[in-house]
């Protein structure tokens, strides 16, 4: 059995996201130390049964000699764990780990879960990210992509071998925790309720998703639009609370605050909007359509992997608020039956595709395989 840090560069990304990994890999018998930054949710961990050790991994920083330090610290951290095995995600999660884990002999799988602003907004820095990411991947045990856009452009970009990379479907959803539930009955056809679940970035498309909200409000005036999510957080791409707090007072959105269980904002909704640029595969989208939420999000790499236009939700343009407040229109135009039957085919694609224990078992086949070598290497 070995010893294996599940590192990031937020605590809550990790209880949200990969609780149940963690989890899992107890139960086969490894231990597992969680790496992130300080914040609330490290204590949840803990009392979730897992060990965690925090190091300050910004989302943000760009100083090089900060950057560095983190490195140093994470390293110092893994050999003080005594890691065997390191599993990382979020971009500066997956560089930084593989640094440290280079550094000290530690083998490790990176989990490309989206490519983040860099790749949105290419600049200077994203060339930096390249090379990082040309010096370590190559040396990675195993690479998990999320998508097959990211995977195939870092083949073509000659950042990872063949060899040792793998589509995952997303982060996976739990089916038994995200059950279906009937769309709301209450409501009139011509005031339905959408939902963005996602951090107040603009990269997800707040601005998109608020424009047309103040487009279809001039033909729905009881169409509601709800923001779920982490606002004013440490990020280029942050939509000032100031903002959203002025949407709210036009009365063009609701916000409602960060949650760490979305199951019961996504059944008092009848449709869930992400109209973001790039993803991984977005989980919001994943746990929607398990609830048996119709969703519409952008044609762009991940995202459109979590949708059948026009069988489970809607795909529209990125950056595109008039195409978005189309396939908005769209849906509401729609009858109370023909939304059961996109929420029903919403559910079941997911249910084959998108099940969490999929990508469970996908990782401790990789881990069991990997203990196998170390201990014939170490006999």
């Amino acid at each position: 059995m070995m010893r294996i840090a599940v590192v990031a560069n937020t605590a809550w990304y990790l209880f949200n996201f990969r609780l149940s990994l963690m989890l899992a890999l107890q139960k086969a018998g490894h231990a597992v130390v969680a790496i992130a930054p300080e914040d609330d949710h490290v204590v949840r961990l803990r009392q979730a049964g897992i060990t965690t050790e925090c190091v300050a991994i910004s989302g943000s920083g760009t100083n090089p000699l900060r950057e560095a330090v983190t490195v140093i610290a994470l390293r110092g951290a893994l050999r003080r764990q005594q890691i065997d095995l390191v599993l990382s995600y979020t971009p500066k999660g997956n560089l930084y780990s593989a640094l440290g884990c280079l550094t000290a002999g530690i083998a490790f799988v990176p989990n490309v879960s989206g490519l983040g602003r860099l790749f949105i907004h290419p600049s200077a820095a994203t060339h930096v990210a390249k090379l990082l990411y040309r010096l370590t991947f190559h040396r990675a045990h195993h690479v998990f992509f999320q998508n097959n856009d990211d995977m195939a452009l870092f083949l073509q970009q000659g950042m990872v071998d063949a060899s040792r990379c793998e589509r995952l479907p997303g982060s996976g959803v739990d089916l038994q925790r995200f059950q279906v539930s009937a769309l709301p009955a209450a409501r009139a056809a011509d005031a339905p309720a959408f939902l963005l679940v996602a951090r107040m970035l603009w990269d997800k498309g707040i601005g998109e998703y608020v424009a047309a909200a103040r487009i279809l409000k001039a033909r729905y005036p009881s169409a509601q639009f709800r923001l779920l999510g982490f606002v004013d957080v440490a990020n280029p791409s942050a939509v000032p609370r100031h903002q959203i707090d002025q949407w709210v007072q036009e009365g063009l959105v609701d916000y409602l605050g960060p949650t760490d269980d979305v199951r019961p904002f996504l059944t008092d909704a009848d449709c869930v909007v992400l109209p973001s640029y790039r993803e991984g595969v977005p989980r919001t989208l994943l746990e929607a359509a398990a609830t048996g939420r119709p969703v519409i999000t952008t044609d762009a790499p991940g995202c459109r992997d979590t949708v059948i236009d026009g069988s489970t939700g809607y795909l529209c343009r990125p950056a595109d608020a008039h195409d978005l407040a189309d396939k908005m229109d769209r849906f509401t135009a729609l009858s109370a039956a023909e939304r059961a039957i996109l929420g029903r085919q919403a559910r079941q694609f997911v249910a084959e595709h998108f099940d969490e224990t999929l990508v469970l078992t996908r990782y401790l086949d990789v881990v069991t395989r990997l203990a196998s070598r170390l201990s014939s290497e170490g006999s």
